[in-house]
């Protein structure tokens, strides 16, 4: 299906949110700048589980307030959420104050993710190009990669000047400040139909909406997808930054910049090999379309891309473990590769499955599931890493997943 939409105004406002949104500079070395602090990988896992946790507690309701109250609020109340949380990792050294910063950094993804989403979709159809989700949304999430592969450039250059982690928070603060700017300028006909602030009214909105959900969702289609869409998204989200001290380790043992400190070689080589993968995935992204077209169903695309990530998350985790770290970082970047090419067609899949109204709520229910596994995950990597080391732990992990697709392949629809 060749491209049927137009690149207006808000096609690009839509792009450069993507953009700011992934300039973390923190990002690429969130478990290094954690170790750094003496923290073990399971408390590593239970922040990454506290976070999941809060997002799942959130997810829902903020989808619900999202409908009710405007779109624009909702976001510009979550990138509030998210400078507080980065001017908080970049004061403290404590443990328990990380998991305060860990919350209010999840405060700001629940009332983010699904959101932006949903106003992208409602832009789609009010331009009658529902045929082009996949495509539309897979170009947008590619300047998202593109941004994250910038940042890991800008990332590494405060990491190597300022010769510590901390500071790259601080920076973080920066383009967060322009997203909330640019929020503010997109068109009132994206914010949703949102009620007048009266409280019978916003009660009545909100049991509307929640009920309309709990009718969709006890569809066996949607849940499903969602859980299909939410495994290997929640696995990616568990494991994903495991792939720093895996590039560290390969930096620390190649005998180059060797006048540098083990820092600032390891942010060269960090910033670079993040660059290429983000890279990667702003080029793949874009091609999720295609992909969706070529196959027989978007149910088959799901699967075999599913089935294909986790097997290569355990032969990535095998050639870590005995040593052959490149190999094991180019099966690591594959996992990215998956993830960022099955996103846009599984988002498109569960919106078709909703309706339109309540797609804010539906997205934000689908982000939901993702958190849920990905704090399973996250406890369970962050002890099997402490337990075996990095390698083993991914790969028992990718395992006991791989072994229970069976329970969330999706049949075609009849």
């Amino acid at each position: 299906m060749s491209q049927g939409f137009q690149k207006d105004i808000q096609y690009y406002k839509f792009c450069i949110y993507g953009f700011l949104k992934n300039l973390r500079f923190f990002e690429p070395f969130l478990i290094l700048f954690l170790l750094e602090k003496n923290i073990s990988f399971l408390q590593i896992g239970t922040l990454y589980a506290i976070r999941e946790i809060f997002i799942n507690i959130l997810e829902i309701p903020s989808g619900i307030i999202a409908d009710v109250f405007g779109r624009k609020k909702s976001l510009v109340v979550s990138f509030l959420f998210y400078i507080i949380s980065f001017y908080i990792f970049y004061a403290t050294n404590s443990f328990y104050i990380f998991i305060l910063a860990i919350i209010f950094y999840a405060i700001g993804d629940a009332f983010r993710t699904g959101t932006h989403k949903a106003m992208i979709f409602e832009y789609i159809k009010n331009k009658n190009w529902k045929e082009q989700r996949a495509h539309y949304y897979g170009h947008t999430r590619s300047w998202s990669q593109m941004g994250s592969a910038i940042s890991s450039l800008i990332a590494a250059s405060i990491v190597f000047y300022t010769g510590n982690y901390k500071s790259i928070f601080l920076f973080s603060i920066i383009p967060y400040l322009l997203d909330l700017l640019l929020i503010l300028s997109y068109p009132s006909s994206l914010n949703g139909s949102n009620t007048d602030i009266k409280i019978h009214k916003i009660k009545e909105r909100f049991f509307k909406v929640f009920n309309n959900h709990l009718i969709s969702f006890k569809k066996k289609q949607i849940l499903k997808a969602i859980t299909n869409l939410s495994i290997h998204s929640g696995f990616h989200r568990a494991m994903k930054d495991y792939l720093q001290p895996i590039i560290q380790t390969f930096a620390l043992t190649i005998p180059i910049m060797l006048s540098f400190s083990d820092n600032q070689k390891s942010a060269i080589i960090i910033g670079i090999l993040y660059f290429v993968i983000y890279f990667l995935t702003s080029y793949i992204t874009r091609k999720a379309g295609k992909l969706k077209d070529k196959m027989k169903s978007t149910e088959l695309a799901l699967n075999v891309t599913m089935t294909f990530g986790l097997i290569i998350a355990f032969l990535s985790g095998v050639f870590f473990h005995y040593g052959f770290y490149f190999v094991s970082i180019l099966f690591y970047i594959g996992i990215y590769l998956i993830e960022n090419l099955r996103n846009p067609i599984g988002v498109e899949y569960v919106s078709e499955l909703y309706q339109d109204d309540i797609l804010s709520t539906a997205l934000s229910t689908s982000s939901q599931a993702k958190s849920f596994f990905a704090a399973i995950f996250a406890l369970v990597l962050g002890y099997l890493a402490d337990k075996f080391g990095v390698g083993i732990g991914l790969s028992a992990l990718a395992i006991l997943v791989l072994i229970s697709t069976p329970l969330y392949l999706i049949k075609n629809r009849s």
